[in-house]
């Protein structure tokens, strides 16, 4: 889940991290007096936003006026603007990059450093760059820090609030189960002070449940994929024309792989999860069917989620939501035979392994 920049900004500052002073405005009402220089920034979940023109400076309270009123309902690649962050211009020195981000690799936070802020770290060298992993049951200490600002080759007066800001980072990883906390750039002012000019954090969205305080919508979902996502579904809506209903992620990609290796197109990805409940069933049906695919496969590896169960939920389905759109059913696992008569007795293809189940459903929808 990723948050506006003035929600990170809020955090870091919670957790002792430097950033400009501001305050945000949804309307031009909300604009205060003029006093000093600011930016105005549009609030979008989307990177580049100066290239875009989602930035303005502001010297004059003419300039703060107009510059609010540019930005709030106009659109960046699509994506109206709602808020914009109006903030105090800095005094730039140099411009750094920092982050902590979750390395899926080694399944451990790392800490990137960079003396090149303000831009793409992708497009830094790469021995211009400091990497290095936290032990996640150690946590963070010191000689990490000293060993980024050695590497940074830092001045000593900056290297301690680098080291500082560093340890605080670290604590709003961990805190706000974060996949990625980014500040480019992390500013040296012309008074020798480090402010964090931007915040990206990234949380992971299996932990949202955790921080209810966080109201966001991702504009980044579909409309379908928003209320999946509100009752509890991992739901991605795709271009094809089978949709896809599966037990577990691993299970659900190699069907959208096995749909693809025989030229067919998924419609959707949806994971049921565990479950052993008709109406869980009966739900995901309904969301599919709003997806409008030609034909509906469920692939169940039957373990915590019993294949009767499933089964009993897609003859419900059927009659409840009045499905016509042929379905094809792959049931393996606990309870597979029983599950499989449930469906042979009401007309609905069913088999015990995934590729005839591909096969055929490619058959009735049609390949690419």
């Amino acid at each position: 889940m990723n948050l506006y920049e003035y929600m990170g900004k809020e955090i870091f500052r919670k957790n002792g991290i430097p950033v400009p002073d501001g305050y945000v405005v949804e309307n031009q009402s909300g604009v205060k007096k003029f006093e000093k220089p600011v930016v105005i920034k549009s609030q979008i979940l989307l990177g580049g936003r100066g290239k875009s023109g989602g930035i303005k400076f502001a010297k004059s309270q003419n300039e703060l006026d107009s510059g609010v009123k540019e930005l709030l309902g106009s659109k960046i690649r699509n994506l109206t603007v709602t808020k914009v962050l109006i903030e105090d211009m800095l005094d730039i020195k140099k411009e750094i990059y920092v982050s902590i981000a979750l390395n899926r690799a080694e399944r451990v936070p790392m800490v990137i450093a960079s003396s090149s802020g303000g831009v793409e770290i992708e497009s830094v060298p790469e021995d211009k760059i400091f990497k290095t992993m936290i032990d996640p049951m150690i946590g963070y200490s010191d000689y990490i820090g000293r060993e980024a600002t050695n590497f940074l080759k830092m001045d000593p007066a900056i290297a301690v609030q680098f080291r500082s800001i560093l340890s605080c980072l670290y604590t709003v990883f961990e805190k706000e189960d974060c996949e990625l906390v980014e500040i480019n750039p992390l500013v040296i002012t012309g008074s020798g002070k480090l402010v964090a000019a931007d915040a990206k954090v990234v949380m992971d969205s299996d932990a949202m449940f955790r921080h209810k305080e966080i109201n966001i919508v991702d504009t980044e979902k579909t409309p379908l994929e928003l209320e999946a996502q509100g009752k509890g579904y991992s739901f991605v809506e795709l271009d094809g024309r089978i949709g896809v209903i599966a037990n577990g992620a691993g299970l659900t990609m190699a069907t959208l792989d096995a749909l693809t290796l025989h030229k067919g197109k998924p419609r959707n990805f949806l994971d049921l999860g565990g479950t052993d409940n008709v109406d869980t069933v009966v739900n995901a049906f309904e969301l599919v069917m709003k997806a409008d695919p030609k034909a509906i496969l469920v692939n169940i590896f039957g373990g915590v989620t019993k294949c009767d169960t499933v089964a009993n939920g897609i003859v419900a389905a059927k009659n409840r939501l009045k499905i016509s759109k042929p379905i094809v059913v792959r049931l393996s696992g606990v309870h597979e035979d029983e599950g499989r008569a449930i469906l042979k007795n009401d007309g609905i293809d069913a088999f015990s392994t995934m590729m005839p189940a591909i096969e055929r459903v490619v058959q009735i929808a049609g390949g690419n």
